[in-house]
């Protein structure tokens, strides 16, 4: 199980997207959600670089520009630079920010200042907005921005500074608008990203959550089938022990040591599901029981006082419907010790057609309300049949008595393996 989360949230192969290899098979910064750790705190880096560049840029776009286009002054500096520390607050107020880069940016150029990177700020805005999913808030600034800059260039100019420019050309919206475009379509791109990105780490952990779940009805299944067969072994031949102790010391004796060893293999058998969880991945240290060990069974039900006749054989099957077929077996049994009168049960074994089917049958009468095993251990084994797409009949029969049905088929068994 621990394997498995690792390999759910482990680096990617090398053949995924760039950004993945370069992120450690997270997103880029740009496609992280708002939830991570990272995006609580204020980009300070990415800030000041951009920062720098605007100033530097726009202080060349001055010497460039000192015929058609006002000086830089403090002004102007004060409007690039808090243009640029808005883009602090992007991940927390992408919308404010948004319209805030596009307002500085808009007063900058209807105050005739130069043109230069100062539409950065706007694009890093809007793009943050469009990504955090305001993508009507990011569209209504960067075209209010537009419309202004239309405004500005084509009929305010003649009373906006710096005095007797003339008004820009229509080639220059061109411009404008594909700078816009572009924004957009990146900003709609990164957005997909992130969104796509998001529900493959739902996925991945729904499916981790979805393993573990399994995994722990496994254990419980099998924790459930060793304790209450063996349970039932020793408390049976506890009750003749202390019935016999006075009167007949040997048999009590002979009870004493079959609850010994009930215990020990019921130790045994923690022990080994526990090494399971305790090293993932590593090969069991013993084999898991199978439909070779029913002599077993069958001796351990004789020390609990109840007799099985058994007809037929199994064939060769995987571990997994090997032992599925043995708890199945085990579970029918205990219910037979603990909830029936009868001191006799048959267990017949047949297969054919692709399929493998157990029949447990005992004469009754049920000694509680309980017959049958109408509790977790009845649930169990239908669990375990619907693992291996087999199914589970128990109930009365007609004659009297309890019949438990498993049919599993056998082809299944190597994709439950491969699953395991």
């Amino acid at each position: 199980m621990a394997e498995q989360s690792a390999q759910a949230s482990g680096p990617p192969t090398r053949g995924g997207p760039p950004w993945r290899r370069w992120q450690g098979g997270g997103p880029p910064w740009w496609n992280r959600p708002e939830g991570d750790a990272a995006r609580r705190r204020l980009p300070w880096r990415s800030t000041a670089a951009v920062a720098v560049l605007v100033m530097a840029g726009s202080t060349a776009a001055a010497e460039l520009q000192r015929d058609g286009r006002a000086p830089l002054d403090v002004f102007a500096r004060a409007l690039l630079l808090g243009g640029a520390l808005l883009l602090l607050g992007r991940w927390r107020w992408p919308v404010f920010v948004a319209f805030g880069t596009a307002v500085s940016a808009m007063v900058y150029l209807g105050a005739g200042y130069p043109y230069g990177p100062v539409f950065l700020t706007v694009a890093v805005g809007c793009f943050s907005a469009i990504v955090a999913g305001h993508r009507t808030a990011a569209w209504t600034a960067m075209g209010a921005l537009w419309v202004g800059h239309v405004l500005v260039a084509h009929w305010l100019f003649r009373w906006l500074p710096p005095g007797g420019d003339d008004a820009a050309s229509w080639g220059q919206e061109i411009v404008v608008v594909a700078w816009v475009v572009a924004i957009v379509a990146l900003s709609e791109l990164a957005r997909t990203r992130r969104e796509q990105w998001a529900r493959e780490r739902e996925d991945r952990a729904r499916a981790a959550r979805r393993r573990a779940d399994e995994e722990r009805l496994r254990i419980a299944r099998e924790l459930h089938d060793v304790l209450a067969h063996s349970i039932s072994v020793i408390n049976v031949q506890a009750g003749v022990g202390l019935a016999l102790l006075d009167s007949d010391p040997e048999q009590a004796r002979a009870a004493l040591t079959t609850i010994k060893a009930a215990g020990k293999e019921a130790l045994g058998e923690v022990r080994q599901v526990l090494d399971t969880l305790r090293t993932p991945g590593d090969a069991p240290r013993a084999p898991a029981p199978g439909l070779d060990r029913l002599p077993e069974l069958v001796e351990q039900a004789a020390g609990a006082g109840l007799a099985v006749e058994m007809e037929g054989r199994a064939p060769e099957l995987s571990p997994g419907t090997d032992l599925a077929a043995f708890r199945i077996v085990q579970e029918a049994l205990t219910n037979v010790v603990r909830h029936s009168g009868s001191r006799r049960a048959r267990l017949r074994i047949e297969h054919g057609g692709g399929e493998l089917r157990l029949r447990i049958d005992d004469d009754g009468p049920a000694t509680g309300t309980d017959a049958g095993g109408g509790g977790n251990g009845l649930v169990g084994m239908r669990e375990r049949a619907a693992g291996l797409g087999g199914t589970i009949e128990a109930g009365p029969r007609p004659d009297g008595g309890f019949r438990v049905l498993a049919v599993l088929p056998l082809r299944a068994s190597r994709e439950v393996e491969e699953d395991r």
